[in-house]
C-alpha cells in the first residue's frame, strides 16, 4: 500500500487502538480511530478510506454490522478484522461476509503489515476490473504512433504536462487520439499506479453521468436498487478523463465545477460530503472559449480545466505520420499467415488524402482494405477513399514524376530517392532541406546515413 493511504481503525480497546495507530503513522499511513462501530460507519460515511481494521466485539455496533453496511455502501474499502483467538470462527464468517483477511490479537505488527500490503495489491486488481482498464478492446494502439516533428513535439509538452498535478485540456478534431495522449499523461505521472478512469459525456444523459460521475444512494431514483461508487470515487488518487466535455450539460457544470475546487462530491441523495483526490483531463473537438462566449460552457469551469491545454494537430497537418501509422495499421490488422502491404500507388494515395476522420479514419481505411483486397498487395481501389477529397498541404503533393518512380521502388527507396533529391537542390543545405521536409536536422541526419545518401 502506498503512503499517505487512509486507514480507519475500529477497535473498543483504546489502548490498542492508539499502539497501532502510532505504528501505523510511523510508516507513513494516514490514520483515524473509533471505538464503536456506529462512528466507523459515521466516518466512512464523511470521508473515503483505503482500509478499514475492525474489531468484532463492540458494545453498540457489532463489527458484523459494520461490514454489511461497508458491503453496501463502498464495496471496494478493504476491510481486515482484529480479532481474538477464541473470535476465528466469526472471522471466518466475516471473510464469507467479503472481509479481506483476519488477524488475531495479540498481532505481530510485521505480520500485519504484509496483510495490510497483500490487501492494497488485492484491492487494485479489483478496481483495474471495475474500470475496464483492458487495452485488448480499445480500438487505437495502446502507444502514440508518429515521428512527425509535430507529433513529437505535443509529445514533449504532454511529458512536462505529466509531471504536474494540474487538471488539463486536451483539444482537437474527432479521431486524433485525445485520449491517447490523456493515458500516456497518466502513465508517465506520479498517479500511474492509480486508476485511469474514463467517462463520455456525450454517450450518457445527464443524471446517468451524474450518477456516473459521483454515485448514488440506495432509493435515490426509481431504479436505484443499492448504493453506487462514482468514478470520482473509483479513481481515487489517480486520473479521471472526461472526453467530450463539451457536450455537458449547464446543469452538471456547477457540480463538476465545486468537485474541481476543493475535491468534494455528495453521492445523489445523499447527504455527506466525501472527498476524493484525482486528477482531471477533459477532452473536446470544440472551442469551449466560444461556446463559453455563447453561454453554452461556464467561462469559470473553463479556467479550472485548462490550467494546461494540448491541441492535438489535425493528420493532414503530419503527413509524415500517415505511412508509419498506416505501416502500424496493417501489421497490427492483417493476418498473421498472410500479411499485407500496401502498393506504392496506395501509399502515395493516401499521402494525398485529407484525412477529416483523422487517426481513426486512417485505421479504418486500412482494416477495410485488408477485407476487401484479394491479394497480398492493397491497391488505391481497396482503400475506397473519396476521389473528390483531394489534399491541401502546404508543401506540394506527389507529382506524376514522383508516381512513376513510385510504381518501381520500395517506400524506403522512394524516401530516399526523395530526400536526395531536395538535398540536391538545396546544395546540399542540411537545414534549409530539414525545413523544406517537414523533418528537424537530426532527423534528416540519421535518415541520410540510414540510406548511405553521399553528396556527389
Amino acid at each position: 500500500m502506498s503512503k499517505n493511504s487512509k486507514i480507519l481503525v475500529c477497535d473498543d480497546d483504546e489502548t490498542l487502538s492508539y499502539l497501532l495507530k502510532e505504528q501505523l503513522l510511523e510508516e507513513g499511513f494516514s490514520v483515524d480511530t473509533v471505538y464503536d462501530g456506529k462512528y466507523a460507519i459515521e466516518a466512512i460515511k464523511r470521508k473515503n478510506y483505503d482500509m478499514l481494521l475492525l474489531d468484532l466485539n463492540m458494545q453498540e455496533v457489532p463489527g458484523e454490522e459494520v461490514l454489511k453496511f461497508v458491503n453496501d455502501y463502498n464495496p471496494s474499502l478493504i476491510v481486515v478484522i482484529l480479532t481474538a483467538q477464541n473470535e476465528i470462527r466469526k472471522a471466518i464468517d466475516c471473510i464469507k461476509m467479503g472481509a479481506y483477511d483476519y488477524i488475531t490479537k495479540p498481532y505481530d505488527f510485521d505480520e500485519l503489515l504484509v496483510t495490510i500490503n497483500n490487501a492494497a495489491d488485492h484491492k487494485s486488481l479489483l478496481v483495474k476490473n471495475t474500470v475496464l482498464t483492458d487495452i485488448v478492446n480499445k480500438k487505437l494502439p495502446h502507444n502514440i504512433v508518429g515521428d512527425s516533428p509535430q507529433l513529437q513535439r505535443i509529445i514533449n509538452l504532454a511529458s512536462k504536462a505529466a509531471m504536474s498535478d494540474s487538471n488539463i485540456l486536451i483539444e482537437g478534431e474527432t479521431g486524433t487520439g485525445k485520449e491517447l495522449f490523456a493515458e500516456y499523461i497518466h502513465k508517465h505521472s506520479t498517479r500511474a499506479d492509480k486508476p485511469f478512469v474514463v467517462i463520455n459525456c456525450a454517450s450518457l444523459p445527464d443524471q446517468l453521468i451524474e450518477s456516473e460521475l459521483f454515485g448514488h444512494e440506495r432509493g435515490a431514483f426509481t431504479d436505484a436498487k443499492n448504493t453506487k461508487q462514482g468514478l470520482v470515487e473509483i479513481a481515487n488518487g489517480g486520473t479521471l478523463f472526461l472526453d467530450e466535455i463539451g457536450e455537458m450539460s449547464l446543469s452538471l457544470q456547477p457540480k463538476l465545477l465545486r468537485f474541481l475546487e476543493n475535491g468534494e462530491y455528495r453521492r445523489i441523495g445523499g447527504v455527506a460530503n466525501l472527498n476524493s483526490n484525482v486528477r482531471v483531463i477533459g477532452a473536446t473537438n470544440r472551442n469551449l472559449l466560444e461556446e463559453a462566449d455563447n453561454k453554452n460552457f461556464r467561462r469559470d469551469l473553463l479556467f479550472r480545466l485548462n490550467v494546461i491545454t494540448l491541441t492535438i494537430p489535425p493528420l493532414r497537418d503530419r503527413r509524415d505520420d500517415i505511412p508509419v501509422l498506416a505501416k502500424f495499421f496493417l501489421e497490427a490488422k492483417s493476418p498473421i499467415r498472410s500479411p499485407k502491404n500496401l502498393s506504392p500507388k496506395s501509399e502515395l494515395t493516401l499521402l494525398n488524402y485529407n484525412f477529416p476522420g483523422n487517426v481513426r479514419e486512417l485505421e479504418h481505411t486500412i482494416e477495410r482494405a485488408i477485407i476487401f483486397s484479394e491479394g497480398e498487395l492493397i491497391e488505391p481501389d481497396d482503400l475506397n477513399l473519396p476521389v473528390s477529397a483531394t489534399a491541401r498541404a502546404s508543401q506540394p503533393l506527389m507529382n506524376e514524376e514522383n508516381i512513376r518512380i513510385a510504381e518501381i521502388l520500395s517506400m524506403d527507396e522512394m524516401e530516399k530517392h526523395h530526400i536526395a533529391k531536395i538535398l540536391k537542390l538545396n546544395k546540399w543545405d542540411r537545414t534549409q532541406t530539414a525545413n523544406q521536409l517537414g523533418i528537424s536536422p537530426k532527423t534528416l541526419y540519421t535518415k541520410i546515413k540510414k540510406y548511405e545518401i553521399r553528396q556527389d
